[in-house]
């Protein structure tokens, strides 16, 4: 079985790295020209795949979406994890869970498991109960071959207020970075990644010597610019995997113009990775 750090380097050395948000809020599924239902969610995601899963490396589909619209939405969440894969995409599920003992067992069965309908290839998971509370999420990821990515330092201006206190010396965010570098040499594997946002002047942490993924929100509508990305990553800008949502999904239904989006946004990326060379 290969890890998830195999199959992430695999997928993006043939389509690039970047991953597409899938973020159906109303105003969104309106500007397509759909209904704010579960069959407008439905008819956006999975056309959404249809245009781009063979072309983008990663699709990283937002839990919250889908969970409005209840059981309908879930099920609609499961169509698309399934469309994905069949694609030959990888997906990052963004549900952002965190908790402890049997409570982060079940949430990690639930999207990590072989065979569990909400699984995923990796998920986004909050440290802010003690990173030694998301083990049963990194046990599972390390057993089935998937990856998990822990909030580090976040897109939005309110998380420095926890990520950058410091506590021992260090901040929040560069403790959780030294402690998933940590597990991912302790494991040989790669499945333990980061949340950094590229909306900030300076990180607030090194991450230079991070040895997993990087997902990297906020580029675009939220400020951050794929070209800054090599200055403030540094060393680590390879393992950097940056996220578009609104500026991607905002190219509209029209499945052309999704891909000529998609065709900019790489080609941003492959210029980014050529001034950092």
């Amino acid at each position: 079985m290969s890890s998830y750090g195999e199959r992430l380097d695999q997928v993006c050395a043939a389509r690039g790295t970047l991953c597409a948000g899938v973020d159906p809020h109303p105003g969104l599924l309106a500007a397509w020209g759909l209904e704010n239902s579960a069959a407008g969610l439905e008819r956006f995601s999975r056309s959404l795949v249809e245009a781009l899963g063979e072309r983008l490396a990663v699709i990283k589909p937002q839990s919250a979406f889908f969970e409005s619209f209840g059981s309908a939405g879930i099920a609609v969440l499961e169509r698309l994890l399934a469309d994905i894969r069949d694609a030959g995409a990888l997906s990052i599920l963004d549900v952002k869970r965190g908790d402890i003992g049997s409570t982060m067992s079940a949430y990690a069965q639930a999207y990590l498991a072989d065979g569990a309908p909400l699984a995923a290839d990796a998920i986004t998971v909050s440290p802010y109960l003690g990173f030694g509370s998301l083990q049963p999420a990194f046990d599972q990821a390390l057993r089935y071959g998937r990856g998990v990515y822990v909030l580090a330092r976040t897109s939005n201006s309110e998380g420095g207020q926890v990520q950058l206190a410091q506590s021992e010396g260090l901040a929040v965010a560069q403790q959780i970075v030294d402690q998933a570098a940590a597990a991912n040499e302790s494991s040989g594997q790669s499945a333990i990644g980061l949340v950094v946002g590229g909306t900030h002047q300076s990180l607030g942490c090194d991450v230079s010597g991070f040895n997993g993924s990087i997902l990297v929100p906020g580029i675009g509508a939220q400020g951050g610019r794929m070209s800054d990305l090599p200055t403030l990553f540094g060393a680590a800008f390879s393992r950097v995997l940056p996220m578009v949502g609104r500026d991607l999904l905002g190219a509209g239904a029209d499945q052309n113009a999704l891909r000529d989006k998609a065709t900019q946004l790489l080609e941003s990326v492959a210029e980014a990775t050529q001034h950092d060379s």
